[in-house]
């Protein structure tokens, strides 16, 4: 009996409630707000990402198999539901409320009723309750076309389409009604995650999918079996971005984006619809120094050339600049984040890391003559502009970057140690070309700029390692807080051998192959790299403040790396030429904008010299051309074609 009454009440209440739940028009919400991308200050507006692709159709003039490929995808009881589905509802509030995953409606109506009426997915039971009578309530209101129209006209395509006719001119090139059955059923089939599902990007799952809206055709009887066998995978149009992503801020805005939806619960629908708040950790006085830096170079280059330039905080991993290109709109990859180059020299101080976590002293020495047969390798190891040193410390062979000297300090220490140090500092495991082989102190890994910024942060924080992240904070619109990012430090070495590896670094700039940015005037710690061949050539320097990279490297027609072509005076391109120049130009104004300067830390002498006996030099063998510095050649650059999402991927993926 008191069960019976319990259901009664509860009855009453849902009545009660149901009739006073008000469905808004459509045109409430077809206006949403858009999202603002704001630099570091918090002030300047970076971008405005807004719904600006839209517009409504009548959905009487569209083909039949359009509206029926959308219920063949989503709700194939659509014609006969009350417009909820009991069975579907009781699961999301359980996974919602017990298990704490979101999970939308399953009917049409619900799915209308939950992006657009409500605004994005409830996590609480009354929310979820009150979706499904607004569902209710729409279905008597409204009959099935007016639901399915309103359905079609606004929901999110990916490629900043809202609506079928949106969506048709991006992914076809066609206004709506001239959709065939094929490209409908493809669009209908990427509505669960359109960003992710697009056919340039992920063609498999499109795919899938589109045999799934099909078979569901099928399914429903709008289709006959003998005509599905028929069908073939439409093709697609390249993605047309819109104006905010011309020129370098693009890659911030799409580096931005790409770090929210992997990093967060934060899908790009809602960047562009709900009105937030995004700030991100790019200083503007860093990014106009990074711009005008990469300006500054000479113009003879030849036009394949790319170029990457960014800065870092080593104390929290805050990106503050990043050149990742002349125009988002020209060339989708960002050179920063996805785009990867043989590292060169920039690898050698991960085997100077290691030698002094084993106990060794900056004072030990090798004898660093040119063209001498060491152990791992087949062939004579050279040094760059066949210059034999003859007996030096590791400060000099440091300072010079003499592959002889530190080839043979790799095979003392261990290839396996030069690997884990680079690993350890941040260096992802599993970086193109990263072995444990001899000629893996040489830089025969192909890392991304990033990567080397966060591997050479770990030194300039003496030891601790940050994530790299570009977003600080995420506002709503009514001011509650969607997301803030936690800076969280781990020790990666002990400080004493980081104070001697930058003491070591500062001496490339002092007395070594960095020498042109002593024009800073201040203390400085960098590292050249030069790639076999002159396939790309490096600058990587900071201070305990600031670190910085900049790297270039030329692709070929076939994608692949090849000889940066000498421009600015320069017979060949290496880490000390062009590089360290353009480095030292980015870097003097965003120095200069620091209030206070934090010093290197003191020289701490640690470990043990080896010095070895006096040999005699090995009489040199005659080659016919020195290269720069490494012997392997690199593995090929991924095909600069365009991948809006491509990082972070990186999201931090690629």
């Amino acid at each position: 009996m008191a069960g019976f009454a319990v259901g009664v009440i509860g009855f009453f209440v849902l009545a009660i409630w149901y009739s006073r739940i008000e469905v808004p028009a459509p045109s409430d919400f077809a206006a949403a707000e858009s999202s603002t991308v704001y630099y570091a200050d918090q002030t300047t507006v970076m971008a405005r990402l807004g719904v600006a692709n839209r517009e409504i159709v009548d959905f009487e003039t569209l083909p039949p198999h359009v509206g029926q490929v959308f219920i063949a995808a989503e709700d194939r009881t659509f014609e006969t539901n009350p417009g909820v589905d009991v069975v579907g509802t009781a699961r999301a509030l359980f996974r919602t409320v017990i298990q704490g995953q979101q999970q939308g409606g399953s009917t049409i109506t619900q799915q209308y009723v939950e992006r657009y009426y409500v605004g994005e997915t409830t996590t609480s039971i009354k929310g979820k309750i009150e979706e499904a009578l607004m569902a209710l309530k729409i279905d008597t209101e409204q009959d099935k076309d007016e639901i399915l129209g309103n359905y079609v006209n606004t929901i999110y395509f990916g490629r900043g389409a809202y609506g079928i006719q949106a969506a048709s001119r991006q992914y076809f090139a066609k206004d709506a009604v001239d959709l065939t059955l094929s490209e409908a059923a493809m669009l209908a089939g990427i509505i669960p995650a359109p960003s992710a599902w697009d056919p340039r990007l992920s063609p498999e799952k499109a795919e899938q999918r589109w045999n799934y809206v099909l078979d569901g055709m099928v399914a429903i009887g709008e289709l006959e079996p003998a005509d599905r066998l028929r069908m073939t995978f439409p093709e697609v149009a390249e993605y047309r971005n819109d104006d905010v992503y011309g020129g370098p801020q693009g890659y911030l805005i799409r580096a931005a984006i790409v770090e929210l939806t992997e990093r967060t619960d934060i899908t790009q629908e809602q960047i562009e619809t709900r009105g937030l708040s995004i700030y991100t950790t790019i200083d503007p006085v860093h990014q106009q120094a990074a711009i005008d830096a990469v300006a500054q170079m000479p113009e003879d280059h030849a036009p394949n050339l790319r170029v990457a330039a960014m800065t870092m905080n080593p104390q929290t991993g805050a990106i503050t600049s990043m050149y990742g290109g002349a125009d988002y709109l020209e060339i989708q990859r960002n050179a920063v984040t996805q785009d990867i180059a043989q590292a060169g020299s920039t690898f050698k101080p991960f085997a100077l890391v290691a030698a002094l976590q084993q106990g060794m002293s900056l004072e030990s020495e090798y004898v660093a003559n040119h063209n001498m047969r060491l152990p791992g390798f087949d062939n004579p190891v050279r040094n760059f502009g066949s210059v034999s040193y003859g007996q030096i410390d590791l400060v000099r062979a440091t300072e010079a970057s003499v592959n002889t000297a530190y080839v043979q300090l790799a095979h003392d220490v261990g290839p396996e140690a030069v690997k884990d140090a680079a690993i350890k500092a941040g260096i992802p495991e599993d970086t193109v070309g990263l072995e444990s082989n001899p000629s893996n102190v040489l830089g025969t890994a192909s890392p991304h700029p990033l990567d080397m910024a966060s591997a050479y942060a770990t030194f300039a924080a003496n030891g601790m390692s940050t994530e790299p992240f570009m977003v600080a904070s995420v506002i709503a619109s009514d001011g509650s807080e969607r997301y803030v990012h936690e800076v969280v430090q781990d020790r990666r070495f002990e400080a004493d051998v980081m104070a001697e590896t930058s003491y070591a670094l500062t001496r490339v700039v002092q007395a070594g192959s960095g020498a042109f940015a002593r024009e800073l005037g201040r203390p400085v710690a960098g590292k050249t790299g030069t790639a076999n061949e002159n396939r790309s050539a490096w600058f990587v320097g900071y201070t305990p403040d600031i670190v910085g990279v900049v790297a270039l490297y030329q692709v070929g027609e076939d994608g692949s790396a090849e000889a940066i072509t000498p421009f600015g005076g320069f017979s060949q391109i290496t880490g000390g030429t062009v590089p360290v120049r353009v480095w030292t130009w980015m870097m003097a104004p965003i120095l200069d904008s620091f209030e206070e300067h934090t010093p290197f830390p003191a020289r701490t002498f640690i470990g043990t010299s080896n010095i070895p006996e006096p040999e005699p030099s090995p009489t040199p063998e005659p080659e016919p051309e020195p290269s720069p510095e490494p012997e392997p050649s690199p593995p090929p650059l991924p095909t600069p074609v365009p991948s809006p999402t491509a990082i972070l991927d990186m999201v931090l993926k690629p």
